[in-house]
């Protein structure tokens, strides 16, 4: 063995730095893929909750068994421990034995669903 003959006995400092910044980029871009599969998860709850609030007015309407007036009614809906915003409005149909009901369900201002139904009289 010569003396500028070297023996290799580990990584040099960039194999390692190039490592770490492969590891850093994988945890980086699962961390965002995490971030995005939780916003999507509460999206699909506030609307399944929305669904909830917009479904118990219409039912209710139906189950007052009386032609609802026409025109728009704000109401205040929870569900789940969740506030959210409820418009009702009522419009008539061509045909006078039914009225046009939409149900719009909001959370912070931002519109959640919209169900939309024709009640008839009894």
């Amino acid at each position: 063995m010569g003396p500028h003959r070297r023996r290799s006995r580990g990584f040099t400092l960039i194999e390692v730095l190039v490592a770490l910044a492969i590891v850093a980029i994988a945890l980086m871009t699962g961390l965002s893929a995490m971030g995005a599969l939780s916003q999507r998860a509460q999206r699909q709850s506030d609307v399944m909750l929305a669904q909830l609030c917009a479904e118990n007015a219409l039912i209710g309407l139906r189950l007052a068994h009386q032609m609802p007036g026409t025109g728009e009614l704000q109401l205040a809906c929870a569900q789940g421990g969740q506030p959210f915003g409820l418009r009702l409005s009522t419009r008539p149909t061509p045909n006078p034995n039914f009225m046009r009901v939409e149900a719009r369900v909001e959370r912070d201002g931002v519109p959640l669903l919209q169900l939309i139904t024709v009640l008839g009289r009894d």
